[in-house]
């Protein structure tokens, strides 16, 4: 990391090889400095500690809702279900009302929890990383749940199932 940056990727080439790796997919969902709900699809959701019980996701700096991540006092990690394609679009387009129709349940601070996923992690916003066009997130775990429901993955560029 001390180096400037000497080598120039193709970013098509480096996001498709990235793609490789298969992920869960997940909505981050938090209430805005207004105490409106705001959620976002991501994939880049990582568990870090068990002793303290940390988590980190990251969400790109052109984000729309940055500003509501980095304030907020709590947010929530809701872990897509196989069936939860829809909430995975929804959150990942623009929209005017991303939970218009959703009967969400309360969580730590406030925080939306989606209904029907696999699991839900309630976290205080603890620690912010700059991480080059994102920024890192960490989140100390507050309270977890988990239904034993197949979950969404994502791999090359589309949603799979696991076999």
């Amino acid at each position: 990391m001390n180096q400037p940056f000497p080598i120039q990727f193709d970013s098509r080439s480096l996001r498709d090889a990235l793609g490789e790796f298969a992920t869960g997919v997940a909505v981050v969902t938090a209430r805005g400095a207004d105490g409106q709900p705001v959620g976002v699809t991501i994939n880049s959701f990582a568990s870090v500690s068990l002793e303290p019980p940390l988590v980190l996701w990251s969400l790109g700096l052109a984000s729309p809702s940055l500003a509501a991540f980095e304030s907020c006092s709590h947010y929530a990690v809701n872990i897509l279900a196989a069936d939860q394609v829809e909430f995975s679009q929804r959150f990942s387009q623009a929209q005017e009302d991303r939970f218009a129709g959703i009967a969400t349940t309360a969580g730590a601070g406030g925080t939306p929890l989606l209904p029907g996923c696999s699991a839900w992690f309630e976290c205080r916003n603890e620690i912010r990383y700059p991480g080059g066009d994102h920024l890192i997130l960490v989140g100390f775990v507050e309270n977890f749940r988990r239904e034993p429901k197949a979950p969404l993955v994502f791999h090359g560029g589309r949603y799979r199932e696991l076999a």
